[in-house]
């Protein structure tokens, strides 16, 4: 089991690449970012937290991921490099996957792509996203990228992305892609979701039982006859080995951590304590 780190970018917080670079040296394998293109001022969707305020200004400052993993991956050598969460139907599909494939291969293969369905409607809606069809949206847009990724010449026909046989490259490092795991709260319609078009799951930070959430992924899994087992990431709050042991038990993949919204030398001083906790250091 491996533990990461994730960073809420803003144009005000720490520069990631000297966070990712300093998780990278105490051990930490993987390192994520989130997505929000904007925030509309005025919106009917309300936070995950369930209130319509934001907990802090960073919603509305994040950086974008891809730009960041990139500047990222040109200072470490081993993390890895995912989004909790991306969301690729804010983007065009064709392009975002030149994106990818280009991030993958500059870093040698190290991109996770964590995706989400968006809780902010407004947001998507925006990106003249139908939020009805926003699920199958996201389907579509994998799938063609993976095309994108896997063929020489590919192609897709669907509902929202459609194009003719086509010549894209840099292919990602990773054969067929980076993996796409799922952030999203674990229930029988997002695990189905999964089976059906991911390659694992994230849980959201407020998951009171994950270890019967991946259980449960695992017998729809099998059930849907995919071979493996589901990649897990645990987005957790304080470290407990209590819980660690539980989730080794589990076979889960990652656990990650976020980082305070402090000062770049506070946020580096937390990671040492952090690295410390764990036994990386």
């Amino acid at each position: 089991m491996d533990f990461g780190i994730t960073l809420f970018t803003s144009d005000r917080g720490p520069r990631p690449e000297r966070l990712a670079a300093h998780a990278e040296g105490l051990g930490f394998r993987s390192f994520y970012v989130p997505e929000h293109t904007h925030i509309p001022v005025d919106r009917e969707a309300l936070h995950p937290t369930g209130g319509k305020e934001l907990p802090d200004d960073r919603y509305r400052r994040t950086l974008d991921p891809w730009a960041t993993l990139g500047a990222v991956s040109a200072v470490t050598t081993d993390i890895r490099l995912g989004t909790a969460v991306a969301l690729p139907v804010e983007s065009d599909p064709i392009g975002l996957a030149k994106t990818i494939a280009t991030v993958d291969h500059l870093s040698g293969g190290r991109v996770t792509l964590g995706v989400g369905f968006g809780w902010n409607l407004d947001e998507l809606r925006d990106h003249g996203v139908p939020l009805g069809r926003r699920r199958t949206m996201l389907r579509e847009y994998l799938e063609a990228m993976r095309q994108l990724w896997a063929e020489d010449e590919a192609e897709f026909h669907g509902e929202f992305v459609d194009f003719p046989p086509s010549w894209a490259w840099p292919k990602p490092v990773q054969t067929g892609g980076p993996k796409v795991v799922v952030g999203a709260a674990g229930n029988e319609k997002n695990f189905k979701w999964i089976c059906r078009a991911a390659d694992g799951w994230m849980t959201t930070p407020i998951e009171t039982d994950a270890v019967a959430g991946i259980g449960e992924l695992r017998r729809m899994w099998d059930a849907a006859g995919r071979s493996g087992r589901p990649y897990t990431v645990i987005l957790d709050g304080k470290p407990d080995p209590a819980n660690h042991e539980k989730w080794r038990l589990a076979e889960v993949d990652e656990v990650v951590y976020g980082t305070p919204d402090a000062e770049e030398d506070d946020v580096l001083s937390y990671l040492d304590r952090l690295a410390a906790k764990l036994g990386l250091t």
